[in-house]
């Protein structure tokens, strides 16, 4: 753990009594006194503060800083409205996805969150191929904060009015606790919520604040994956890699038709070719939902077959755990296409006994953005 890094907040966290693991590089809290169970169900309920300030920001300035970008990104950031973000993500030149990511559109800049495993790769990827005509600044005296839950608006606005005025993807820049910060709204749980940039200095005092609301709990890592997988969204490294292309993924929703065959900017994109034609003609297989029987979980890794017996290997579980919401296990993996129908039974092997998972439609709870 000494070999690890710290984010501005660590020493608050440990005074929270949190218990401290090491991801992608650096001391993160996993579970706080609260535990996960309840911190989980906390944020579903009310409001939980999460430390994100291991991810990497990005200031991504120049004349044609979005369109730049998008000879890297398949998505349409230079239609995107000042002061809105969207979800994107870096291909690969066979199609895969090298890391996905938030952007925003600032004005006078675009300002890009990749997750913190690949941020130093990101970073190296985006000068590589656009500077100098672009630049990439990489922001390392700002922490990250995520504030999520049904309370999230009333416990920010608290701080600034402004906060309510928000609605799902926007992004300003508000005073919160005296700092000058910069806030969007959207979120990794399915529920309303804010995400906050804000200067290394004023990090623990705008932590503390947030956390002084009586609907206000500290959250983990431990929570924060369970209401993720809930949400049915994808966790880099596990549910999209560079072996997995978007079409596969579910994620073609974030592929706008002005960057698909016959759009205004079609293509231009890493993997375009492939990505294109399989929008065209599908996937040869699909990420789904799946809903194990019974009340043990199935995690990440388990085998998946066609048969309660014999068979063959169809596919895998990619992110799988117990659903506090749902109050049953839940997981997500890949099967070929025909297996992919809400309804189809599949089997799972575990410790060389195979149980029935129903493969069903995702989100496994109601999401409640703010739209």
């Amino acid at each position: 753990m000494s070999d690890l890094l710290h984010t501005p907040l660590h020493d608050l966290h440990v005074s929270l009594g949190a218990k401290m693991v090491p991801f992608a590089g650096y001391a993160m809290p996993v579970q706080y006194e609260l535990g996960v169970m309840k911190e989980h169900l906390h944020t579903r309920a009310k409001a939980g503060l999460f430390d994100v300030s291991h991810m990497g920001q990005v200031i991504v300035t120049g004349d044609n800083a979005a369109s730049a970008l998008e000879s890297l990104i398949p998505v349409d950031i230079a239609g995107l409205t000042e002061n809105r973000q969207r979800y994107g993500f870096f291909t690969t030149d066979t199609g895969g996805i090298s890391d996905d990511l938030m952007l925003a559109n600032r004005g006078d800049h675009i300002f890009v969150v990749v997750n913190a495993a690949c941020k130093d790769a990101d970073i190296a990827h985006m000068k590589a191929n656009l500077e100098p005509s672009t630049q990439i600044t990489p922001i390392s005296d700002r922490a990250l904060l995520a504030l999520q839950g049904p309370a999230a608006e009333k416990v920010l606005s608290a701080l600034n009015p402004a906060a309510a005025d928000m609605n799902f993807m926007d992004v300003a820049t508000l005073s919160l606790n005296g700092a000058e910060c910069w806030v969007s709204r959207s979120g990794y749980t399915g529920e309303d919520g804010y995400e906050i940039s804000v200067p290394n200095a004023d990090a623990v005092a705008l932590a503390q604040a947030l956390l002084d609301h009586d609907d206000v709990e500290p959250i983990g890592l431990g929570a924060r994956d369970s209401l993720r997988l809930e949400a049915g969204l994808c966790l880099y490294g596990h549910d999209i890699d560079t072996e997995t292309t978007p079409v596969q993924a579910g994620l073609i929703w974030a592929i706008q038709k002005v960057r698909r065959a016959g759009g205004e900017r079609e293509g231009g994109f890493p993997g375009a070719e492939g990505i294109l034609a399989e929008l065209a003609s599908g996937a040869v297989r699909k990420r789904v939902g799946l809903v194990p029987e019974g009340r043990a979980p199935m995690r990440e890794g388990v085998p998946l077959f066609d048969a309660p017996e014999g068979g063959v290997q169809i596919g895998t579980i990619t992110s799988g755990g117990f659903g506090p919401t749902v109050e049953g296990p839940v997981a997500m993996g890949y099967v070929p296409t025909e297996f992919s129908s809400a309804g189809t039974t599949v089997y799972g092997e575990l410790r060389g006994k195979r149980m029935p998972l129903t493969v069903t439609k995702m989100p496994f709870t109601p999401a409640n953005f703010k739209r």
